[in-house]
């Protein structure tokens, strides 16, 4: 699988050889007229042939030319930025933004390379592709290039306006007309195959991905050699679950040398489907790798039935037809599943009626919950079905991150170090810009702020007004209204005006955090350097303050961890204890920690607090943990949750479990507690076929045959 960060942004430095092979798709034999054509020099015929070469699909031939071009007149701007744009088609952008620069270091005003530049920042939503597209345009007025990226752009972004005005400087009809489009209206009429491409892209930055499909198969219909039209629907038809004609589409393009990266890793992506399980039953389908399928159904399964009930009851809606979910234990195979989406970096994502999302088991335990990201985006299915796909990405999110914590006040993210940050610096957008920040932020932490802005938008929102106003919300936008018509009609209150209530209603409950921030960082550092000292009395009066300063905190080092650690040595166990509760309750994942909390209520006598400690962990990081299962199913045994032991022991047979017989044998017990008499004989026969001497299974054979 190419790696992830080379489905953005070809890490290969030089200038390698790109996929020059096959897939003609558009001419460039009459760019001599293009700003960055002329002023070739009369030297050779080198950079004529090479855009011949290009225009007629032979790429290999074009780089060649243009080779020999750059070495005869090495000193020639407009050649490297030919050549440059030739690699940014051919999937280079790396090298494409090296020739780019090399231009640019010759003549520092060409305005064909710093439209190069923009070109491959805004493939990877980069905010420096605005800035960029309006630095070429006024280096070069008549470069219309420019403002049509422009005009694209702020499509991308939602602001409609600034696109009409952009396309108008260019003299296009494609913006308005994919705008008419996004709005409901009539196509335009002058479309083209690449006009109802473009209008397929813009309506997958939107997440109209149904309509996205129609719209690439009314652009291969006027153009079936359009090879990055089947790229693109391949993508989508993935997306929606149609795997068959996707891969045709994908094929199509492949075999014609469209071998972008798009293209490889989703036909890789469709072949590592034979090593995936799919799972249809009672409205649901589960699609989950082999190796783990039978660990994860039932965790997986239990949860998506939870949280169909539950939000079918919340938001009064019953979806239409089955959720398709997809667990992805590979990162990568997630990433390209999600390929060309803003906000890669997300644990899960939403088309419609699927969603995909990682695996417990591609992630560091700890670092991930899967319930939370699911319930998460199952969200978003019933707010895309609801406003069939026409709600802002802020609300839909922020929705989403509300629901997080609504099921349990230990589920949802923490006030992280980068939002209080962008708290402190004021950095909060207007909701009426909010938007656009997920799209293109103008800052690496911005899209994490933003969900934490949507996010407690809506909590504000239901805290004040009740949480039917955000279901009525919901309906707003599904009618096309924009954010500000549907805070004023159903808030009563000017953006502007609701701004300031909403930083009103926050400030309080993080101003300790804000404000002590910097003192909290110093002295967080200060308490780990005297917990290594070992000095415990010390670690005890100064860890209590840390921790109410930043309560959120419970990364590694935190103050939790710190005064159990310190109370634990001095022999103070049962306060050692409440420390790690505390971490607990606040939301603290990392498995050491709340499988040493398990131990000590164990220890204790308590063993159903134990039990729930431990079944936290089935919502991080159920995979690879035998050991886990099999202590869960002892405790769920000793009070008397034979159905859950079950779970367990269940879990722990698929786990792999280096004593198959005793894996059975444990399954058995669980089975008789719940007088589930048969299958406790099917399983303790198996684990006499493991080990035919096994006493206690042996017993266990003859008082079920009785």
């Amino acid at each position: 699988m190419i790696p992830l960060t080379l489905l953005l942004l070809n890490s290969v430095t030089g200038y390698s050889f790109p996929n020059f092979g096959g897939g003609f798709e558009s001419s460039f034999v009459d760019n001599i007229g293009d700003p960055g054509v002329q002023n070739w020099g009369k030297s050779s015929l080198s950079p004529k042939l090479a855009e011949e070469a290009w225009g007629r699909g032979d790429f290999q031939a074009a780089n060649d030319y243009f080779r020999a071009a750059v070495a005869e007149q090495p000193k020639n701007a407009a050649v490297k930025v030919r050549w440059g744009r030739l690699f940014l088609e051919r999937f280079q952008p790396a090298d494409a933004e090296a020739l780019f620069q090399e231009a640019l270091e010759i003549e520092p005003k060409n305005a064909a390379a710093v439209l190069g530049l923009a070109l491959v920042a805004a493939e990877t939503f980069d905010r420096r592709a605005v800035e960029l597209a309006e630095q070429a345009a006024q280096l070069d007025p008549k470069l219309t290039e420019g403002y049509e990226l422009l005009a694209r752009l702020a499509l991308e972004e939602g602001d409609f306006e600034r696109a009409s005005k952009e396309a108008g400087r260019a003299g296009s009809f494609t913006i308005p007309g994919i705008i008419t489009l996004l709005n409901d209206g009539p196509p335009e009429a002058r479309f083209d195959a690449p006009a109802y491409a473009e209008a397929g892209r813009q309506f997958v930055l939107n997440r109209r991905y149904e309509e996205a499909v129609e719209l690439f198969r009314k652009a291969l219909a006027l153009n079936p050699r359009l090879w990055a039209a089947h790229s693109d629907l391949g993508v989508q038809l993935m997306r929606l679950g149609l795997e068959k004609e996707a891969r045709e589409h994908l094929e199509r393009a492949y075999n014609s040398g469209y071998k972008s990266p798009a293209v490889v890793n989703s036909l890789r992506l469709l072949d590592s489907y034979a090593n995936f399980d799919l799972i249809r039953e009672g409205g649901i389908v589960l699609k989950l790798h082999k190796k783990e399928s039978a660990l994860l159904r039932p965790y997986v399964e239990a949860e998506l039935r939870r949280a169909i009930q539950t939000y079918q009851r919340k938001y009064r809606f019953q979806l239409e037809r089955p959720v398709q979910v997809e667990l992805y234990p590979d990162h990568e195979d997630f990433a390209v599943r999600t390929l060309g989406m803003p906000g890669l970096g997300a644990l899960g994502v939403s088309f419609g009626y699927v969603v995909a999302m990682d695996s417990p088991s591609g992630r560091k335990p700890g670092s991930f919950h899967w319930a939370s990201t699911l319930w998460h985006e199952l969200s978003h299915v019933y707010v895309l079905a609801m406003t069939r796909h026409r709600v802002p990405r802020w609300f839909t999110e922020g929705l989403a991150v509300h629901e997080e914590t609504a099921v349990s006040p230990e589920w949802g993210d923490r006030l992280s170090p980068d939002v209080l940050l962008a708290l402190k610096g004021r950095k909060l957008l207007p909701i009426e810009t909010l938007d656009r920040s997920f799209v293109r932020p103008s800052y690496p932490a911005q899209v994490v702020v933003s969900y934490f802005q949507a996010g407690r938008t809506c909590d504000y929102i239901a805290e004040k007004w009740g949480f039917a106003k955000l279901i009525e919300m919901v309906g707003d936008f599904g009618r096309k209204k924009s954010t500000p018509q549907v805070i004023e009609e159903r808030l009563g209150l000017k953006p502007e005006e609701f701004d300031k209530q909403f930083l009103a209603w926050l400030e309080p409950k993080t101003k300790k955090t804000v404000e002590g921030f910097d003192a909290w960082r110093k002295g967080i550092q200060q308490l780990q350097e005297t917990l290594t000292e070992k000095k415990f009395d010390l670690v005890l009066s100064q860890a209590p303050a840390l921790r109410d300063l930043y309560p959120d905190y419970v990364e590694a080092g935190s103050a939790y961890e710190a005064l159990a650690e310190a109370h634990l040595a001095l022999k103070d166990k049962p306060k050692a204890m409440a420390a790690l509760e505390a971490y607990a309750r606040a939301g603290g994942r990392d498995p050491h920690v709340l499988k040493q909390l398990a131990a000590w209520q164990e220890e204790t006598g308590r063993k159903t607090d134990a039990a729930a400690t431990l079944d936290r962990l089935n919502f991080i990081t159920p995979t690879g943990d035998e050991q886990l299962h099999r202590k869960l199913g002892e405790l769920y045994l000793e009070t008397a949750d034979a159905e859950k032991a079950i779970r367990e022991f269940s879990a722990a047979l698929a786990s792999q479990p280096g004593d198959l017989a005793a894996a059975h044998f444990n399954l058995a017990r669980a089975y008789r507690a719940a007088n589930r008499l048969e299958q406790a004989k099917e399983q303790v026969v198996l684990a006499l076929e493991a080990a035919p001497g096994y006493r206690a299974a042996q017993k266990l054979l003859l008082e079920l045959s009785k």
